[in-house]
């Protein structure tokens, strides 16, 4: 949690960063106490990117599109996961970018690949799809230094009735949830909505797992948790740049992490479907970079 001090008799303030500011600043300084005396947390405000970082990430961003747009194309009954890795990786390479996920803390591919019951970080392998499976293909990319990350679920030839209603659903909880970012707004909200359209319709929302702040690195603050937590949360302020990934399963939220580290799955067996999308708060709401 990052502390809102008071301004001291120097008319000075402080920020995140331990830097003194002048005068200009104390009036930003104390609308943030003042949010933070009404239990909000205050993001550490290193984390707010300017301008040329957001504009970084966007450029990111489009390469990742264009890696899924590719894989939209090229998926369907008899590909191998292997062969979506090699997609990503060439595509990557060729726009100047690197893949973010390769060798991250030992990951072995390009690219996650999470079919049926894999929740998420499903590893590349020379699985071959099926008629029917639905799988999550989760791309991030570095270029010049920004980080940006998204993914969405395919439909490998005709699926299951329930599999495409999860399917469906996993996507409009999204959506429902990027509707709830907005400037000094509680990141908490997001959770709140996301699970209550989710239980309505009878499924559950991984705990274990959620969404990240991203831009300068993988993996920055704040966690944005998918389901619904009381008391207030993170303030959200402009500038700030996260992923919003809800993982919705079929059945129980609970999950389980297989032998090889990564492969996270349902408990259960049933079905699990994910969409994500890389947002930044802006002054007015937000704004969808990738």
């Amino acid at each position: 949690m990052y502390l809102v001090k008071k301004p001291n008799r120097n008319d000075l303030c402080w920020c995140g960063s331990g830097k003194k500011y002048k005068r200009c600043h104390m009036e930003e300084d104390k609308k943030l106490y003042a949010f933070e005396e009404q239990g909000f947390i205050i993001p550490p405000l290193n984390i707010i990117k300017t301008s040329e970082q957001i504009e970084g990430i966007r450029k990111s961003g489009s390469i990742t599109n264009e890696i899924l747009n590719i894989v939209g194309e090229r998926i369907k009954v008899g590909v191998t996961t292997n062969e979506i890795d090699n997609w990503v990786s060439e595509y990557t390479i060729k726009s100047g970018g690197i893949a973010a996920p390769l060798n991250y803390y030992g990951f072995p591919k390009s690219v996650c690949t999470s079919i049926n019951n894999v929740i998420c970080h499903g590893i590349p392998e020379d699985r071959v799809l099926k008629n029917g499976d639905i799988i999550n293909v989760d791309v991030s990319t570095i270029f010049n230094g920004y980080y940006s990350d998204a993914s969405r679920m395919f439909i490998v030839g005709e699926a299951s009735e329930n599999a495409v209603k999860l399917v469906d659903a996993a996507k409009e909880a999204l959506y429902i949830g990027i509707n709830e970012v907005k400037p000094y707004g509680d990141l908490n909200a997001v959770g709140i909505a996301i699970e209550n359209y989710c239980n309505k319709l009878g499924y559950s929302v991984v705990r274990d797992l959620g969404g990240h702040g991203v831009g300068l690195k993988f993996h920055e603050e704040p966690h944005v948790d998918h389901f619904a937590k009381s008391g207030k949360g993170v303030l959200l302020l402009p500038g700030m740049v996260f992923t919003i990934e809800p993982m919705i399963n079929e059945g129980s939220y609970k999950c389980i992490t297989l032998e090889d580290d990564w492969t996270v799955v349902t408990k259960d067996g049933l079905l699990s479907a994910q969409w994500e999308h890389t947002i930044v708060v802006t002054e007015s709401g937000v704004e969808i970079l990738v």
